[in-house]
């Protein structure tokens, strides 16, 4: 079974959530699967290349458990981008627009050595709104964006124009 094919047998569609109108793409049974949780970081590593890149930024919250992941199966480190407030020491933070106001991004300042090439992951690419200001943020913060890889696009959000000439994978696009 290809990648996309077995991704996509692990998605639940779970109508009105978090509001009504909107179908939530539930990727927890994916995760909750070890093998197909696995073939599905490993086809992550595999697309990028475990040479090109030097550490993992995982995007709040369903990011982290993706870079953990292909952290720990390439022998890399984690960097967490979290929600403003929740870093314990100096940070640098990126602020972009949501349908009804603004969210904000933090890393700590020291998280990246100068140049250091940064893998970013995520489960959804959407509107793009997070994944731009994290990108953003990473190179703020000294890091250089060498991929970004999420497990699920949705490609009628148009978020994958919000990265033009950015490096963008996914494992399966709907």
């Amino acid at each position: 079974m290809e990648i996309s094919e077995l991704v996509a047998s692990k998605v639940l569609d779970v109508p009105d959530f978090p509001k009504p109108g909107i179908l939530f793409k539930d990727l927890m049974p994916l995760f909750a699967d070890g093998p197909a949780f696995a073939a599905a970081v490993d086809a992550i590593i595999a697309e990028q290349g475990a040479d090109t890149f030097d550490v993992v930024a995982g995007m709040e919250a369903r990011g982290f458990v993706i870079a953990a992941a292909v952290a720990y199966a390439t022998g890399k480190g984690i960097v967490p981008v979290r929600k403003a407030g929740k870093l314990p020491r100096q940070t640098v933070s990126a602020t972009y627009a949501l349908e009804y106001g603004e969210a904000t991004l933090e890393v700590h300042a020291d998280a990246f050595l100068a140049g250091e090439r940064v893998l970013v992951v995520d489960d959804v690419l959407a509107t793009g709104g997070t994944a731009a200001a994290t990108l953003n943020l990473v190179e703020q913060a000294g890091g250089r964006v060498s991929g970004f890889s999420v497990v699920l696009e949705l490609s009628f959000l148009a978020g994958r124009e919000r990265l033009e000439g950015r490096p963008v994978h996914a494992l399966l696009t709907v």
